[in-house]
């Protein structure tokens, strides 16, 4: 962060260098010559964090970052419509979809944004005994409500057409998918409703919950702490891969998280207690699920690795009581596309060897749900790159095999996503 910068934004609130406010980031302590500034920016809602609770002010801000700053600084009636600033970052301000022409000093209190997402992929091999291509458009509109400078409201409605596959016949489906209050009590960030939830890089579980979330930042570190319960009909239900007709995978979760950044480094290790799981063929029984990962980033490359541990109790009884119930996944990335600028681009790589007690709801687009019981290994590598603003397309090719029958799925996956 640069003392010009944040100066700057701190008198444009008419903020002096010894205002006082609460600062909600670890990494700017009492005493830092940033800290009356940044704090008073915080706590005027025009400057944001990142999830770990810290400002990484050290990090060079890109022209994105600062379209945000300054949308921020104009909804709240910090700067005008005629300042420089607006016409000099004009093009980032009309992707974040600021309407700079009607703007006034209070803002709408509701912004609406959205994706659409046309994706297509088709699977083959030994594991696959049925028709798995599927053709696909999935529309997502979010709704943003301020509720004051610290507290909004964010809810989600999705459309998903089939034109193969699932409901090809013409079926339409219309959701109101997220429903949940996000905002800060002090340091404590909270969400609370139905949200989403990623956990150990989507290699656990990354779909909707029900539930309660507070992290709290300490220094370069954090803690989270987790209650809800897994509430995904689509994806967690035994309907749609083998459990009973309409039952969830899983009742009720905690979840804790102790994690940080230190230098080029990010480090966390956690645990998930699942009642009743029956993701990934298990029986129903009480699922604990151990994590602990690791990620170095330096420029635009990028390398992590976690280590995943299960219960076995859920295999007991099973074809599959002697199987892995642990598993690691390593993954590498290079750069990757912004949809803001045209012609970025990157490449990544993952390799899976997941135990079926670590799995509920992966993220992957791969078929790991075939190989239920006995989880699965294989490998995942694929690309993407912004063909235009705010138009971005992607491809991935996994290859999967059951980690006990060595049978195959594989899957290419394509997508183009539209933002607005």
């Amino acid at each position: 962060m640069k003392k010009s910068l944040v100066f700057a934004m701190a008198m444009a609130l008419g903020v002096s260098a010894t205002a006082f406010a609460a600062n909600p980031f670890s990494d700017v302590p009492a005493g830092h010559w940033a800290y009356a500034a940044v704090a008073k920016l915080a706590a005027a809602g025009i400057v944001d964090g990142y999830p770990d609770g810290t400002y990484k002010g050290d990090r060079t801000m890109t022209r994105y970052e600062m379209a945000q700053i300054i949308a921020k600084a104009l909804a709240k009636g910090a700067i005008g419509a005629d300042d420089k600033l607006v016409s000099e970052f004009a093009d980032e301000l009309d992707n974040l979809g600021v309407r700079v022409a009607k703007l006034e000093k209070n803002a709408d209190n509701v912004r609406i944004t959205g994706t659409v997402k046309a994706s297509y992929k088709e699977s083959s091999g030994g594991a696959v005994n049925h028709d798995k291509d599927q053709a696909r458009l999935r529309t997502d509109i979010f709704f943003t409500g301020e509720v004051n400078d610290n507290w909004h409201y964010v809810a989600m409605l999705r459309n998903q057409e089939f034109f193969e596959g699932q409901n090809e016949n013409g079926e339409t489906d219309t959701n109101f998918q997220r429903a949940y209050l996000t905002g800060n009590i002090g340091v404590v960030k909270i969400n609370a409703g139905r949200y989403n939830e990623n956990i150990n890089d989507g290699n656990t579980y990354d779909t909707r919950v029900d539930g309660i979330k507070a992290t709290v930042p300490f220094g370069d570190a954090y803690f989270t702490a987790e209650y809800g319960k897994m509430a995904n009909k689509d994806d967690v239900t035994g309907a749609k891969v083998g459990g009973k007709d309409g039952q969830s995978y899983v009742d009720k979760f905690w979840f804790t998280e102790l994690g940080g950044t230190w230098g080029n480094f990010d480090m966390f290790a956690n645990y998930l207690r699942a009642d009743n799981d029956i993701a990934m063929g298990l029986n129903g029984d009480d699922n604990s699920i151990w994590g602990v990962g690791t990620k170095y980033h330096t420029g635009k490359f990028g390398l992590s690795a976690m280590y995943l541990k299960g219960d076995d109790d859920t295999l007991k009884g099973t074809d599959y009581e002697d199987a892995d119930d642990d598993g690691y996944v390593v993954k590498m990335t290079w750069a990757g596309a912004n949809k803001a600028n045209p012609g970025s681009w990157g490449l990544f790589a993952q390799y899976y060897d997941l135990g079926a007690p670590t799995v509920i709801s992966h993220t992957m687009d791969g078929e790991y749900d075939l190989f239920k019981g006995e989880g699965f290994k294989g490998f995942n590598v694929g690309g993407n790159v912004t063909v235009a603003k705010n138009m971005v397309a992607q491809v991935n090719y996994y290859d999967l095999k059951g980690k006990e029958s060595d049978q195959h799925a594989r899957t290419i996956w394509s997508q183009l996503v539209v933002s607005f």
